[in-house]
Parts: C-alpha cells; sequence; structure tokens
C-alpha cells in the first residue's frame, strides 16, 4: 500500500483481525476479512455486520437560517424535519444532475450530514462556497463513522446502551457508548435494520471492540457491504447515479417531497428544479431497473443492454452474484419503454450475449424498523 492512502482509526484492529486491504476514494480499507464475503454478508441477513465507514465525510451546519440555506442546493424538505428526525438527499446542479446523495439529520442546534467518501472535499467546497454567508458549515474530519446492520443489530447495541432500541427507522439520537459520547442513527446501507455510529476519532477503536464482543456480531468489508446494498437495490454515487444522471431518471423521485415540487409551498429554489419538476410531471426518457441474470455469469458494469434485435438501449451500472438469490443481479438504465418488470433484455459480456429480466428493486425486501 502506498503512504499516499488515508487510514481510518480502526486500521490497525482491520490488520489485528486479518483484513484483506485495499485502496478505495484514497483510503487504505478492508474488503473482506478471513471468513470471506459470502460469510460476511450472510451475518448481516442473518445476525450482525460491523462495518467501518469512517471514509465517509461528516459536515454540520449551524444557525437558524441552516435548514433554508441547505433546501437552496437540495430537492428535499429539510425545514420540515423534526429534531432526531433523518432524511435522504441530493445534491443536484443546474441539469438536474446528482452531484452527491447524501444524509441528513435535525439535531438540537444544528443539521449533521453525511456524505460520500469521494465526494467529501468536493461537497464541503460547494456548501462553504453557496451557504458560508447564511449558516456555519464545520467539516468533522475528526469523527469516525460505524455501521452497525443486521436484524440482530438491536440486541448487541442496546446492551451497550439500552436506549437505542426506541429508536426507528431515519431517526437519532445522542448515546453514551463505551464511554464515549456518539451519535446514532437507525439507517444503514444493507437493506436491514441497523445503526450509523459517529463517534471521536480516539473513541472509535474501543467501540468497534466493545461491539465485535458481542456474540451476534462479525466484522465485514467493503465486497459484502457492496453485495448487501445492491440486493436491496441501493445506489452507489458514480455508479448508478453521477452527475449525468437525474433524480426521475434513477427511481429517487420519492426523494423530493410534495412541499418542495411544482406547486408546493417551498417549490424549487435549488439547482436544476426546471428540469427536475418537468421529469417529474412527464417521466423521463430512460430509467433505473433492477436486472436479473437468466444464467449462471455474472453480469458487470458497463455491460451494454439490448433488445431482442441486438439495438443497444442501455447500459449496467452495478452486477454482481446475489449471494441470497444464488443468481446474477444487476442495476443499470434502460428506455424507459423497455424498464416494466419481466421485460425480456440481453447483456453484452465478451462479446456473448447473456438472457436477462427486468426485475422490480429491492431484489431483497428491505426489513427496516419503521413502527
Amino acid at each position: 500500500m502506498t503512504d499516499a492512502l488515508a487510514r481510518t482509526p480502526l486500521h490497525a484492529l482491520h490488520l489485528e483481525l486479518g483484513a484483506r486491504m485495499v485502496p478505495f476514494a484514497g483510503y487504505e480499507m478492508p474488503v473482506q476479512y478471513p471468513a470471506g464475503i459470502l460469510a460476511e454478508h450472510a451475518a448481516c441477513r442473518d445476525s450482525a455486520a460491523l462495518f467501518d465507514v469512517s471514509h465517509m465525510g461528516q459536515v454540520l451546519l449551524r444557525g437558524p437560517d441552516a435548514a433554508a440555506a441547505l433546501e437552496a442546493l437540495v430537492p428535499v424538505d429539510v425545514a420540515g424535519l423534526a429534531v432526531g428526525q433523518q432524511r435522504y438527499a441530493l445534491f443536484t446542479n443546474e441539469a438536474g444532475g446528482l452531484l452527491d446523495d447524501l444524509m441528513v439529520v435535525r439535531r438540537e442546534h444544528d443539521l449533521m450530514l453525511v456524505v460520500n467518501a469521494a465526494c467529501k472535499a468536493q461537497d464541503v467546497q460547494h456548501l462553504q462556497q453557496h451557504l458560508a454567508a447564511r449558516c456555519e458549515v464545520q467539516p468533522l474530519p475528526g469523527r469516525a463513522l460505524l455501521a452497525l446492520q443486521g436484524p440482530r443489530a438491536v440486541e448487541a447495541l442496546a446492551r451497550l446502551a439500552p436506549g437505542v432500541a426506541a429508536l426507528r427507522f431515519m431517526t437519532g439520537g445522542a448515546f453514551t457508548l463505551a464511554g464515549s459520547e456518539a451519535y446514532v442513527t437507525r439507517s444503514g446501507y444493507t437493506g436491514e435494520d441497523g445503526f450509523e455510529i459517529s463517534v471521536p476519532d480516539e473513541a472509535a477503536p474501543a467501540l468497534a471492540r466493545a461491539l465485535l464482543a458481542q456474540p451476534e456480531v462479525r466484522p465485514a468489508g467493503l465486497g459484502a457491504r457492496d453485495t448487501l446494498r445492491l440486493e436491496a437495490g441501493l445506489c452507489l454515487y458514480g455508479h448508478d447515479i453521477d452527475t449525468a444522471t437525474t433524480p426521475a431518471e434513477a427511481g429517487l423521485s420519492w426523494a423530493i417531497q410534495k412541499v418542495r415540487r411544482a406547486g408546493g409551498a417551498r417549490a424549487g429554489g435549488y439547482p436544476g428544479a426546471a428540469v427536475i419538476d418537468a421529469q417529474l410531471a412527464a417521466g423521463p426518457a430512460r430509467r433505473r431497473v433492477g436486472l436479473l441474470g437468466l444464467e449462471k455469469a455474472p453480469v458487470r458494469e458497463g455491460a451494454p443492454l439490448l433488445d431482442d434485435s441486438g439495438r443497444t438501449i442501455g447500459r449496467v451500472t452495478s452486477g454482481t452474484s446475489s449471494p441470497t438469490l444464488k443468481q446474477p443481479i444487476a442495476m443499470g438504465y434502460v428506455e424507459a419503454a423497455l424498464g416494466a418488470p419481466d421485460t425480456a433484455l440481453w447483456a453484452e459480456v465478451r462479446g456473448r450475449r447473456l438472457p436477462m429480466r427486468v426485475a422490480r428493486l429491492p431484489f431483497v425486501p428491505h426489513r427496516y424498523v419503521r413502527g
């Protein structure tokens, strides 16, 4: 590994646990541990898995105008968030494309944002450039982020802080974990119940060890994180969504609340609003779909998608062999007219045409705790 790669506060623990480390978004990150990706994936689906996501960016927005200010950059209802409520959001550009996707939670005195690792420098610059006159923008480079995911995650975490069990999906609160202050949201990137835990860097190793000491919990790396999120039908920025992808094309229209749409009380006012509103009204020309492979060979990112006549009608953006379904799955973009479930398509892989079928997302049902 080159010294140019950054390391998270859990780097030494990853090596101690035998992780295979790889470069990712400028960091040296664990892709898997000795048990392997399939075992880590199964641990998250059946019990609980602990992921180090400290490479993600964390940012605070402070000031009485912070929520309204952020609405100038995202097509999302931020002002309507109650204290402790979290929401998925999108930074858009003037063409309606996506600069990044992010999570935002309203806390008692600020908004806390989590942004993607590969985008965090440009996201902070974007926030400071556009919002600094209206609110304080404070990056949090000294905080780690741990994701505890799986149906038994609540059992494990509640032993350290019983109050976390009262959280519901997309809510958060402040807790003391392993002797340190922490901010916990009931959210994640696997489709399972679970939590994302923000703690000071210096507290992260003790917390990770305390969680791994729980009988339900196993460590998991980037490999399992990717297979889990793909089974859950969740987008990976830079692959399934990017600056040339709009929310409607990506199937993310649900993230734009009525109050921010045309005719809503706080409609528009963010980059690309006219483009996005037009697509919400008329529908996009292409759309993100799930794809099931009908043969054993996996179909990877970049594979062209063809109709029966051999015409290229789209492209795969993510693909893997599903550990849960035991067959290839993928996501990609196709012409809207060919995006209906059960539509037969072909993927071109090394000169071969592999049969695929459009499938509803998610491939594996979400198990969030909402009520």
